[in-house]
């Protein structure tokens, strides 16, 4: 019988994991993030210890996933799997900069898992915080049946927040773009200036804060420059 492209994918991620730090020695954890990039709302960081990993045929990097298919997945982690999320709010990311308050996010996620996993595997070339044997992966989201977990788990709890954001502040159509700096986004921060739920420390929100506060001219000139990958 032959196997589904689905499930070829699934065994080629989990082998990594596998290789990596075999399931006998205890359990591992995933590390990803969502939301580094955007100019309004939380960094947000999932860590995923997979437990029946043979049930999400189908699991592939986030990026590579309709957002239907991220959020069935997203469930289907949850049931099989142990979850902790971590977030880093628009005033941590504006006093830490972006790439410290993913390490905090990401620590804060592996905190929150209910067990102590024994090694970290985490997308990127990042290190935490943390007393605990980790190992940053360059594209992990594309190797690893943990890390790709992650980064779907984190992604669809990040868009959930994006839609109550833009209940909030619905001129700036935060459903639409998640906090990316579209065409329909960038527009709408000329017109109403930056909101609460923005990231002053990257540069186009902080140019327009001083379009609608020319008073903060001074602030700025110390502010972080902004921008995320």
């Amino acid at each position: 019988m032959a196997i589904s492209r689905k499930k070829l994918l699934l065994e080629r991620l989990r082998a990594f994991d596998e290789s990596e730090f075999p399931k006998e020695r205890g359990w591992m954890a995933g590390v990803d993030e969502a939301g580094r990039g955007p100019l309004a709302g939380p960094v947000i960081a999932a860590a995923v210890i997979l437990v029946r990993p043979e049930d999400l045929a189908g699991l592939n990097d986030s990026k590579k996933l309709s957002a239907a298919r991220r959020e069935e997945l997203s469930l289907r982690i949850a049931r099989s799997g142990i979850v902790g999320i971590g977030i880093a709010d628009e005033k941590q990311i504006d006093a830490l900069n972006i790439y410290q308050a993913t390490r905090l996010a990401m620590k804060k996620a592996v905190l929150n898992l209910p067990h102590t996993p024994a090694i970290l595997l985490i997308d990127g070339p990042i290190r935490l915080d943390l007393d605990l044997p980790q190992k940053g992966v360059i594209h992990g989201d594309q190797k690893s049946a943990s890390i790709a977990a992650a980064s779907i788990v984190a992604k669809v709890f990040r868009d959930h927040w994006m839609r109550k954001l833009h209940e909030l502040y619905p001129a700036y159509a935060f459903h639409n773009h998640k906090g990316y700096g579209t065409v329909e986004h960038m527009q709408a921060l000329r017109e109403k200036g930056p909101s609460s739920a923005h990231r002053y420390s990257f540069a186009p929100v902080r140019e327009a804060a001083l379009m609608f506060h020319p008073e903060k001219k001074r602030e700025a000139v110390g502010a972080v420059p902004g921008g995320g990958s």
